[in-house]
């Protein structure tokens, strides 16, 4: 029962810009080797948002939302 409900919050907590632009954030990060500052945040979350069609972007391909974030270093 307590998967249900954590899956049911998940769902919700995953739907909002603000947590989608803390995911890219966090995965850009993850890496260690660059900052989201390094990246145009706002343009990959748009790209994401297209592609995968919600705010929920772990359904995305890591190579395709590597591809996106390549596309949107900063120079």
């Amino acid at each position: 029962m307590f998967d249900r409900f954590y899956k049911r919050v998940e769902s919700i907590v995953l739907d909002t810009v603000e947590t989608a632009t803390a995911y890219v954030i966090a995965e850009l990060e993850s890496k260690g080797t660059a900052t989201h500052e390094d990246f145009d945040v706002a343009a990959i979350v748009a790209a994401s948002h297209v592609i995968s069609e919600s705010w929920d972007f772990r359904s995305i391909d890591r190579t395709m939302f590597w591809r996106i974030a390549a596309g949107n270093l900063k120079f």
